[in-house]
């Protein structure tokens, strides 16, 4: 069981653990270096933390200033982290899908003046947009052979390679050691730790300041109701660092417990890094697990017959022995023993995929579809929904693991208030704690505010937009709707119609709506893919550029076939799908699309008044439709 003991700022986590828990000469990450698993002790790695610090303040980096990441997961990403916070800079992550009008934005808002970045594709993207950020002094490929990638480049920033960082702060650790600790000592719980950026309904992203008491209390908080989680464990990590989730949920988990972070090589390879690492838990969106979940219900079935049969006959027994056990009872000895068959011959042999020692997956980004969530516990893997934004730390609430009510997101975490609030009125229908739960309590439906440590400072250089969403009481608004259900969070809608894809990715369809507008051939546009591996629309074209473009008459347009599929047609608007998609970050582009013949009306109930698409209506209406525009996704699987 873990001590979730109190510790108040990023930097001091990784002493705590050399000084309570584990020996310096412990392995604290471990990630795969051609064909071996190379460990990382803590001792190597806070040789190499101390390096990058004594360089970043020999070029003058001080308390305050913003340093950018751009970089997949790995150790460099844990070394630079570290190394900035411990002298009192800010993390400014950068999401490396965005486009590079996204990172240009979020380099001059925050005012970065390094920037760590991962690979030769993401060097091109920076370089592209560099002398257009005047705060950005050091561009620090953490790779070698970058030279190529910079010939005939006239950079204001300097570039050097982080191994060179390293190997010159090595050299005057002894100059900087005193200032070092000193500046570790400085750091005070309320300092801002980091800036994460999210979009904004507008489009423009907006800088999260989470401080250094927001995260380690969020990840304390988490762990009092995961007490199972030890230092003995084995993480895998493969979600983004730059992502508040995964930062939280594995890299400051870790810091506290000790346990062992392994990082992915990437989602292709994640599958053989499972059986090759054999963690112990995993974080994970909604996606991965229903991959698993379709993958192994493909396998134990098509192959018919009796090897069927029993697959099916095991998960009837596993979900009767979920059942009691969720009833607070124990298996008879009878459906022990038959238990025990289906385990040998079924459920081990799925485990076996996942390495075979998962005790728990924590499932975020995304809500998990209800019989997803069962088909694990049928299994015996238990799988922990948490809720929360970046702007909460980001953890809320989280199921515990002795009590999962599947189709809810967990207990409300210690040391917070969790309401429900009337959307129209105000009111506020109850006000719940960590102290408070009642097993059976359940709620009306509101928008869900919260109030605590979890909540964010604001938005970086938007007060208004900060005023907007933290009220004078200091309740934060989530715009998500739910309630209390036997006396756990249940999340049943969302004020606004953000998206969220099936990977965890917010996205806000009007300002990706609104890039395809531009074109001259769309009049309409309404974005899919909630819980969807990949955006798709309806488009509605422009009558008049349709008619020009084909020569079509007006009788064209009052046939009774809704959508239209001339290639020809389709094709036409597709030129400037592809043409606008450049504008966007890969997981916002349309990868699909059907093109509506009328356009959306408030005579069909589509749209309102004042032109705003009635989501629901929408999605509902064209259900058969809009599920066609996903029938290559099993394949693309």
């Amino acid at each position: 069981m873990n001590t979730a003991t109190k510790r108040s700022t990023i930097p001091s986590l990784i002493r705590y653990i050399i000084k309570n828990i584990h020996p310096e000469d412990h392995t604290f990450m471990t990630h795969k270096v051609e064909d071996t698993w190379v460990e990382i002790s803590y001792k190597q790695a806070i040789e190499k933390i101390d390096a990058i610090s004594s360089w970043l303040l020999d070029i003058g980096v001080k308390k305050g200033d913003r340093l950018s990441l751009i970089i997949e997961n790995g150790p460099d990403y844990i070394y630079y982290d570290q190394a900035l916070q411990q002298i009192g800079a800010v993390n400014a992550s950068i999401y490396p899908t965005l486009s590079e009008t996204e990172i240009e934005y979020i380099l001059n808002d925050s005012g970065a003046k390094t920037i760590l970045v991962g690979n030769p594709f993401l060097l091109r993207k920076i370089t592209r947009i560099a002398n257009n950020c005047p705060a950005l002094i050091r561009i620090i490929p953490a790779f070698e052979d970058f030279e190529k990638s910079l010939a005939k480049l006239n950079l204001n920033a300097g570039v050097v390679s982080l191994k060179q960082v390293i190997d010159e702060g090595l050299k005057m650790d002894d100059k900087h050691t005193a200032a070092i600790n000193s500046a570790r000592e400085a750091i005070l719980p309320s300092d801002l730790s980091c800036l994460i950026y999210t979009s904004g309904t507008t489009g423009t992203p907006k800088g999260v300041m989470l401080t250094h008491f927001n995260l380690t209390e969020n990840a304390r908080t988490s762990l009092i109701q995961i007490p199972i989680i030890e230092s003995t464990d084995v993480f895998l990590s493969f979600l983004p660092l730059s992502h508040v989730f995964e930062r939280t949920a594995t890299y400051h988990i870790c810091l506290f417990t000790g346990s062992k972070i392994a990082f992915a090589q990437s989602l292709d390879l994640l599958a053989k890094n499972m059986a090759e690492v054999r963690p112990t838990v995993m974080n994970c969106v909604p996606r991965l697990l229903e991959r698993i979940h379709d993958r192994a219900m493909k396998n134990g079935t098509t192959a018919g017959g009796v090897k069927s049969k029993i697959f099916l006959w095991s998960l009837k027994i596993g979900k009767k022995v979920r059942l009691v056990h969720e009833a607070g009872k124990k298996p008879g000895l009878i459906l022990s023993q038959q238990h025990t068959i289906a385990e040998k011959l079924v459920f081990s042999k799925i485990k076996e995929k996942t390495g075979g020692r998962l005790k728990i997956m924590l499932s975020g980004g995304g809500a998990l579809p209800k019989n997803i969530g069962e088909f694990y516990g049928d299994l015996g893997i238990k799988v922990l929904e948490g809720f929360g934004l970046t702007e909460t730390s980001p953890v809320m609430a989280v199921t515990e693991t002795d009590r999962i009510i599947y189709g809810t997101v967990g207990r409300i975490i210690p040391g917070i208030e969790v309401a429900i609030q009337n959307v129209d009125t105000q009111q506020i229908y109850t006000i719940q704690t960590h102290d408070t739960f009642k097993p059976d309590f359940q709620s009306e439906e509101g928008e869900i505010i919260v109030r605590g440590h979890c909540v964010m400072k604001g938005y970086w250089n938007k007060p208004e937009e900060t005023a907007t969403v933290i009220d004078a009481d200091g309740w934060f608004h989530t715009g998500d709707i739910g309630r209390y259900f036997r006396g756990n969070l249940q999340i049943t809608d969302r004020l606004k119609n953000m998206l969220v894809n099936a990977y965890g990715k917010n996205i806000y369809p009007t300002p990706v709506e609104n890039t395809y507008l531009k074109s001259p051939k769309i009049e309409q546009i309404f974005l899919i893919g909630d819980k969807r591996e990949y955006i798709t629309a309806i488009i509605v074209p422009s009558k008049e550029g349709l008619q020009e473009a084909f020569q079509l008459s007006n009788e064209y347009f009052e046939k009774p076939d809704v959508f239209i599929d001339e290639k020809d047609i389709t094709d036409w608007i597709g030129q400037d799908i592809k043409k606008y998609s450049n504008e966007l970050a890969k997981f916002e582009r349309i990868k699909n699309f059907k093109v509506k013949r009328k356009p959306f009306s408030i005579e069909d109930g589509e749209i309102t008044p004042t032109m705003k698409a009635k989501r629901k209506v929408i999605e509902k209406k064209y259900a058969k439709d809009i599920d066609e525009l996903y029938l290559g996704d099993a394949e693309a699987d």
